[in-house]
């Protein structure tokens, strides 16, 4: 798998990924990819629109990092960006995900 990291000015660079899950959103379960993570955010495709705004709270899952809770930052083109949850457990979640499925050269 070939890794890019996309820096374009963020506090964390993300990395471009192709990872099939699950966003639930009001009761509601939708499949989505996401395209891009880093520690603190991710960028998700949907495959249908949701009424989903920035600061609504969603869930996703997937099987490489488990659950994770993410707010809402911007929803355009079927994309949805996602600030993620910093609890400790998060952070496990996904710094687990970077080691076991990328390596950052420093």
């Amino acid at each position: 798998m070939s890794v890019k990291v996309v820096p374009r000015g963020r506090r964390t660079a993300r990395i471009r990924c192709n990872i099939r899950g699950t966003l639930r959103f009001l009761g509601q379960v939708y499949n989505v990819r996401v395209i891009d993570i880093s520690h603190l955010g991710m960028a998700v495709e949907m495959t249908d629109w949701i009424s989903a705004r920035p600061g609504s709270i969603v869930h996703i899952q997937t099987s490489e990092f488990g659950a994770i809770e993410g707010t809402v930052r911007w929803y355009r083109s079927r994309k949805i960006g996602l600030q993620i949850e910093e609890t400790s457990k998060t952070a496990a979640q996904i710094a687990a995900y970077f080691k076991n499925h990328h390596r950052l050269v420093g």
